[in-house]
């Protein structure tokens, strides 16, 4: 099955990281938060990427075209008979990766659109390039093949960015909670599709999360899959921070996968 990851977004809110290079290969922990994601799909079997690319996916590709250069020891043979001999292996030796250029002002279902050609079989999977959770991908295609809709949402819970205060009639604060969990649900992309969805996708310009998401919900064809452990999001350079210092500490929740090398 592939796993579509959407790369192409210019990642204006974060600057700091993104003006010379895409927010994909922004890093966390010493490698790009696209790896984290590529990972935990990795987990569960999921090893065949179609990353969709627009802003400076020049760089995801010569980051993909040299891994094996950085990953392994190598010996270098020049001359007429020039090759490179790999010593050794790394743990994403079975990843399988198409770099799909998608238009650097591509929406994100006209990305999904000019990809589509890399789509084998029925059912695909679809997320951002810059959200890590520690989800269950397992349960969540299960959820997809036992509800036999068009397409699953995976969903959470959102936090609040403030405090939220709860006032009586007088204006006095009655209670206050610092940055409290909502109630409602919120996506986070982690989408499961069947391939008639790509008919809804009409030009470059296609949002996938307005009239596509829009007309299925309408056509009963969405459910959500709630996942209620840990998501974020990388928006910001105070996310990114935030991220580092998790994963720095050791107790990064979305690290579902064990570090070795086969």
């Amino acid at each position: 099955m592939n796993v579509l990851i959407l790369c192409g977004g210019m990642g204006t809110r974060m600057r700091e990281e993104t003006e010379f290079k895409p927010k994909p290969l922004v890093d966390v922990g010493g490698k790009p938060i696209l790896w984290h994601i590529m990972k935990t799909y990795a987990h569960f079997g999921l090893r065949r990427f179609v990353l969709c690319l627009g802003y400076k996916g020049e760089l995801i590709k010569d980051y993909f075209l040299n891994y094996e250069a950085m990953q392994r020891d190598c010996t270098v043979h020049l001359g007429a008979r020039h090759r490179v001999e790999y010593h050794g292996a790394h743990a994403e030796d079975e990843f399988a990766i198409t770099l799909a250029e998608t238009g650097l002002h591509s929406m994100t279902g006209g990305r999904v659109r000019r990809a589509a050609r890399y789509i084998e079989g029925d059912t695909f999977m679809v997320t951002y390039g810059d959200g890590v959770a520690d989800i269950d991908v397992g349960r969540l295609l299960d959820f997809h093949r036992a509800h036999g809709k068009l397409a699953t949402i995976s969903a959470h819970r959102p936090t609040s960015r403030f405090g939220v205060l709860n006032l009586g009639r007088d204006s006095a604060v009655k209670s206050f909670s610092e940055k409290p969990q909502l109630d409602g649900w919120a996506s986070m992309g982690f989408f499961v599709f069947h391939r008639k969805v790509l008919d809804l996708l009409a030009d470059d310009q296609c949002v996938l999360e307005r009239e596509p998401l829009e007309a299925l919900a309408s056509q009963g064809q969405l459910a959500a899959y709630k996942h209620e452990g840990f998501f974020f999001a990388m928006d910001t350079y105070r996310e990114y921070k935030a991220l580092n210092e998790l994963w720095d500490s050791g107790k990064a929740p979305w690290k579902v996968w064990k570090d070795h090398t086969p």
